[in-house]
This record gives C-alpha cells, sequence and structure tokens, in this order.
C-alpha cells in the first residue's frame, strides 16, 4: 500500500514538548487546555479526523447544544483548537515507540516527531457485522450507540443485535423510547448478568428471537431509511424479515490501542489502563484519554473531560521534568508513583 513512497527521503523530522495521538473530543479538547497551557502540542489527526462523531448525525446531549451535528461539533472543536495554537496535522500514526524519551512517532507519510510527553486519544470503534447494507445505512437507521440515537425512535419498533451486557442494557434503554425491542442472538441464550436478563425479559415492550443472525437491512433509497430486518436461523438457515425503523448493533468496541499493544499496560480487551482518577499510563510522560481506555461510559462529554484531564496531568508532568525528560531536581518526583 505504500509502495509508491519506497526509496523516499525522509526530510521531516520535528521535536514537540507534547504530542497528541487522535482528534476526538479527548483530543481536540486535550489540544486547547495544552496551548492554554503553552505547551505548543502537536495533534495529529489520524484515519478519521473527527473520531466517532463524524458518522453520527443529530447529536442532542452535548451540553450547550439542544441539537447539533456530530461532523459539525467536531469541526468546532478543531477549530477551537487551532485558535488556541495547537499544530494540527493531516496524518496517520504508523508506529510509536515508547520505550525511550524523548519518545518517536513515525507517521504513514514518513514525518518523525520526537515528544516529551504523548497524549493517546486513538479512540475506539463498534464493532459491526460487515455487511453491505448495514454500512448503507449506517446513520440512516443503523447506529452502534442507543444512548447517541435511542431518542429518535420514540414510538418506533427497534431492533437490537447482540447478547452480551451492551446488547441487553441498549435494549432496555431503548424502551423508554421505542414502542417494541426485539433483541436478536445468534445462540439459545444471553451472556449478560442474570439481573439484566431479569429487567430485560420481564420488559413487555421486549421480544427476544433466539438462534438468529441479522443477514441484510432493508430500506428506503430517497430518503435512506431503514424498513426491516432480514435474519437467518443459526440452526437450519431458513431466513425471515421483521419490521424495523432502526436497527442497533451492539456486539461490543474495540479499543483502537494497536499502537502501544506491545508497549503499555491494557485491560478490558484491550483498554489502556490508567492510574484511577489520572490519565497517566503505565510509562511515565504517557497519558490516556476518551474511548480508548473508556470502556464504561463511552461519551463526548467524558471523552472531553478526560482530554482535560491528560493536558493537566502532561503539563504537571513536563513541568517537572527537564526537556531530555529527565527528573527536574528542583521537584519530588519518582518513576515509581505509578505503584503508590
Amino acid at each position: 500500500m505504500h509502495k509508491h513512497r519506497m526509496g523516499r527521503k525522509m526530510t521531516d523530522t520535528s521535536h514537540v514538548k507534547l504530542l497528541i495521538i487522535g482528534s476526538g473530543p479527548a483530543g481536540y479538547t486535550a489540544a486547547i487546555y495544552a496551548s492554554r497551557a503553552m505547551l505548543k502540542p502537536m495533534l495529529i489527526q489520524g484515519m478519521q479526523p473527527g473520531g466517532q462523531l463524524t458518522i453520527t448525525t443529530e447529536v442532542e446531549n452535548w451540553p450547550g447544544d439542544t441539537e447539533v451535528q456530530g461532523p459539525d461539533l467536531m469541526v468546532r472543536m478543531e477549530e477551537h483548537a487551532r485558535a488556541m495554537g495547537a499544530d494540527i496535522v493531516v496524518d496517520l500514526v504508523t508506529s510509536l515507540d515508547l520505550q525511550r524519551r524523548p519518545f518517536t512517532a513515525t507517521c504513514d507519510s514518513g514525518r518523525v516527531v520526537t515528544a516529551d510527553a504523548v497524549i493517546l486519544a486513538t479512540g475506539a470503534q463498534a464493532r459491526w457485522l460487515g455487511l453491505p447494507s448495514e454500512e448503507k445505512f449506517k446513520g440512516f437507521g443503523v447506529s452502534a450507540c442507543a444512548t447517541c440515537d435511542g431518542f429518535f425512535y420514540r414510538n418506533r419498533e427497534v431492533v437490537v443485535i447482540g447478547g452480551g451486557n451492551t446488547a441487553v442494557e441498549e435494549a432496555l434503554f431503548l424502551t423508554k423510547f421505542a414502542s417494541k425491542v426485539t433483541l436478536v442472538h445468534r445462540r439459545d441464550s444471553l451472556r449478560a448478568e442474570k439481573i439484566l436478563q431479569q429487567r430485560l425479559f420481564r420488559n413487555p415492550k421486549v421480544e427476544v428471537i433466539w438462534n438468529h443472525a441479522l443477514t441484510e437491512v432493508t430500506g428506503t433509497d430517497t430518503p435512506l431509511g431503514v424498513t426491516g430486518a432480514v435474519l437467518a436461523s443459526t440452526v437450519d438457515g431458513g431466513t425471515r424479515t421483521i419490521p424495523a425503523d432502526g436497527i442497533f448493533v451492539a456486539i461490543g468496541h474495540a479499543p483502537s490501542s494497536e499502537l502501544v499493544r506491545d508497549q503499555l499496560e491494557l485491560h478490558n480487551g484491550g483498554y489502556v489502563k490508567v492510574e484511577p482518577g489520572s490519565t497517566r499510563t503505565s510509562i511515565p510522560g504517557v497519558f490516556a484519554a476518551g474511548d480508548l481506555t473508556d470502556h464504561v461510559y463511552r461519551q463526548a462529554v467524558t471523552s472531553a473531560g478526560m482530554g482535560c484531564m491528560a493536558a493537566l496531568d502532561a503539563e504537571t508532568w513536563l513541568a517537572e521534568h527537564d526537556d531530555a525528560g529527565q527528573p527536574d531536581p528542583g521537584h519530588a518526583w519518582r518513576e515509581d508513583e505509578m505503584a503508590q
């Protein structure tokens, strides 16, 4: 894929105090706070500038905006970060060396950046089934976030795909709005916690279809909209179509932690582990914020809050170190502070 770059002379090498990797609410908020702290951060946007909110249409839970388009909100955040002085770079970090300071990021373009401190804000991606029709209707009736989009299905019929805690929690949440919620699971029992299952089975709005998988989303083209779900039996292969105004795919999230998988301590299936109450990771000088480290809330506002925390944590850490990343003898800082 990078064949055209073979033999290219690498000339773009730079050093920054603080490098922010990722451009969702966590990354942009970190850039705003770090810029105001005069750290002159560089932010590398990654493959999907703006993150998951760029594939969300109406957002109604961002404080201060009764309704805002997800892409518009992310454009505003980017503009805010630029206005504060952040150096925002359109590129993709392909490798990151956290084994020695300064840390080194190598980008898809050939750019190399060294940094005294790093904030990781690479986010997470909802797991999808990979169906062409699912892709077609994403944002137009197919969603991976009930808390984001459930309100739009008041008095309508929705389908939830999955069988774990996330699927059951989303189905229960959707009963606040939808007239009917159908949970489709490919097996004959749920993996979700028993108390959640009890709540689900007791709810009169919920129907469970066992031993079936979603094979196609049906809908209209003008305007784009979902009308139904084609389900195939995992027992005999037979198919059936059920009506649906919305389909929620709830088969889990995958944190985008590939850059640091073998370098930082991870937990809960690949999320970066941070010290409780902070954004400090297992390597001093490396901080993590947003969905990359958050397997519980996964909201724009909580990600932004963590971005703020990461910038403040990085500012404190950098103040206690000289440019080479060594402890400043004027400050009481110890490498083993994570263990305390």
